[in-house]
């Protein structure tokens, strides 16, 4: 894997693999720096990150939805405030994806913004949130409503992390892979099913599948930064799969709801005549393997739709969705909530029971 550098408005940031974070950390902290590092990174590799904590002041925070809260990012300001953090210094995430969002957050707004640094510890932040500069943070019950862009000074990724990942997060961080593959075309999405069952566990395939991913989405922000136009693509699967995330209350794991996303989306792209049924059952081939041990419960239409309506890429009173022509061929579509949306998202649930027996 090569490192390379992602080309920002704020300022370029280079994406580094590193084979010894422990030693990455010690040659870049100092003193000034604030580490943000999520409680369980902190407990399972605390040989490795250990040392980083005493150069300078941390806080160590769990990783929840609750966390990443408008209110309780507040108190990790006023933490930060409170303990002389001035902007000579830089806020260092040590975690994934809600670290993130907090860190970069907390960085956006403090001293009008200061720089901050990324270290992603699990699957899903390596594979794809780590670069792209989005921050996304929750207020009261609404999940994502706060944010903006503030891209990071440097990341530095290490596969190390991965070693303690379960079964469950490396599918999650599979799942969200798939949906850059599946945009980018023919070559890619064989590439992931030709690689996806040695990937559950074989390092060196998951962290080609990384670098892999990375490149697909570092050439679409650099076309698009803020997600005005092209980048909007990078939703396929993601209305739906929001949606189920919230319906399971959180039980379904991001990239696995992703997974039944892409399916839902790709099912009603063939109903509504845009794909061959051919192709749907080609790319369900690959998707339906990442369902195995994550069965839907039975699910109502009405409530699930109800979720989809609050979703802030909507347009008017139709659903903004990422539909496809077919691999590699996803468009932007505005869809009704009618009859044909309610009759496809039975048949996709019903299928869905079907498979969980």
């Amino acid at each position: 894997m090569s490192n390379f550098t992602v080309k920002a408005s704020r300022g370029d940031y280079g994406v580094q693999f590193v084979t010894d974070i422990r030693e990455s950390l010690r040659a870049e902290l100092t003193e000034n720096d604030r580490l943000i590092v999520d409680a369980n990174v902190a407990r399972i590799h605390e040989s490795v990150i250990g040392p980083a904590m005493s150069v300078c002041k941390h806080r160590i925070i769990e990783p929840s939805e609750n966390e990443k809260s408008y209110s309780s990012i507040g108190e990790t300001i006023d933490w930060l405030i409170r303990g002389g953090f001035r902007r000579s210094g830089r806020i260092v995430a040590i975690g994934g994806g809600i670290i993130q969002d907090i860190s970069a957050f907390a960085a956006s707004i403090l001293y009008r913004g200061v720089d901050w640094m990324f270290v992603p510890t699990n699957l899903l932040s390596q594979c794809d949130s780590c670069i792209g500069s989005k921050t996304s943070v929750n207020f009261g019950a609404f999940k994502n409503q706060l944010g903006g862009f503030h891209p990071p000074r440097k990341v530095l990724i290490d596969g190390c992390f991965l070693g303690s990942l379960g079964e469950t997060e490396i599918r999650s961080g599979l799942g969200e892979m798939m949906h850059y593959f599946l945009i980018d075309g023919r070559e890619s999405f064989e590439r992931i099913s030709n690689s996806f069952e040695k990937a559950l566990s074989d390092a060196g395939e998951l962290r080609m599948l990384i670098s892999h991913s990375l490149a697909i989405k570092k050439r679409m922000i650099e076309i698009d930064e803020f997600d005005e136009g092209p980048r909007n693509i990078f939703n396929y699967g993601h209305s739906f799969g929001h949606a189920l995330e919230s319906y399971s209350g959180y039980s379904i794991p991001h990239g696995i709801a992703i997974s039944y996303g892409m399916d839902i989306a790709n099912r009603l792209s063939w109903k509504l005549g845009m794909l061959e049924e051919s192709e749907f059952l080609e790319m369900r081939g690959l998707l339906s393997r990442n369902w195995v041990k994550f069965p839907t419960e039975e699910i109502e239409v009405e409530d699930f739709i109800s979720l989809m309506s609050k979703d802030k890429k909507n347009v008017d009173q139709n659903l903004r969705l990422i539909l496809t022509n077919g691999i590699g061929r996803m468009c932007i579509k505005k869809v009704p909530i009618d009859a044909v949306l309610v009759e496809n998202l039975k048949a996709s649930f019903g299928c869905y029971q079907s498979f969980k027996s």
